[in-house]
């Protein structure tokens, strides 16, 4: 079962009682203890303890995550998860490798930093998610429209001479060369790329009265 403190927020209140805290045999004024012995008492579930610990670095602790945050809602969150994490595991606090300002502004750090990090993550993934629903539309879009330009080329191709409609055909649907759609047609290769250009000028021209703009220079 956690620890649970009733502090409230952290800081509240403007009503100052003295409390002592029992070192060894010595009582002792929460406000003249040293930072060390308070970090003992938070471990005794000593709460005036840790309003002591509170008021000593409170201010240090928000305003390094606000210089890294840039926003107090978030710089007040990592605030209260600093001093409810020395509340829940004072133990982590080692008083011979550095002081508890030293200790609670580290926490501070890198607590914010995670904050920073998942904030840029999850904005890339929005980024990432638009980019893929606005590509995914445009394929959608796309693709229909790409339908029905074939379907409307198909009717205009079925409308040409069948002179000018089959060598088309061979040559941009077969992927036939000019010299084999003229020996399959048995026809002069002269004969077959006039017909060819002849009969795309005219398949241009039908797109184009069907209200499609053909690309390319040939047709």
């Amino acid at each position: 079962m956690g620890r649970r403190s009733g502090l409230g927020p952290l800081g509240a209140g403007s009503i100052r009682v003295r409390v002592s805290l029992r070192i060894g045999s010595v009582l002792v004024d929460v406000e003249q203890a040293s930072d060390a012995n308070l970090v003992v008492a938070v471990g005794r579930w000593h709460e005036p303890a840790l309003a002591e610990v509170y008021r000593r670095h409170g201010g240090a602790v928000h305003a390094l995550a606000r210089r890294i945050l840039r926003s107090d809602p978030p710089a007040e969150e990592v605030t209260q998860e600093v001093f409810l994490d020395l509340w829940r595991h004072p133990e982590k606090f080692d008083a011979q490798r550095g002081t508890l300002r030293s200790f609670l502004l580290a926490r501070t750090h890198g607590k914010s930093v995670d904050v920073v990090r998942a904030e840029e993550s999850r904005r890339r993934r929005e980024e990432r998610t638009t980019r893929e629903t606005a590509t995914a539309a445009y394929d959608i879009d796309r693709e229909v429209w790409d339908m029905a330009v074939a379907e409307q080329v198909k009717d205009a191709l079925v409308a040409l001479p069948d002179e000018l409609r089959q060598p088309i055909e061979l040559a941009y649907f077969g992927g036939h060369t000019y010299k084999e759609v003229a020996l399959m047609l048995d026809e002069p290769e002269g004969t077959v790329k006039s017909r060819i250009r002849s009969g795309l000028g005219r398949l241009r021209m039908n797109l184009l009265e069907r209200g499609i703009e053909p690309a390319g220079a040939e047709l």
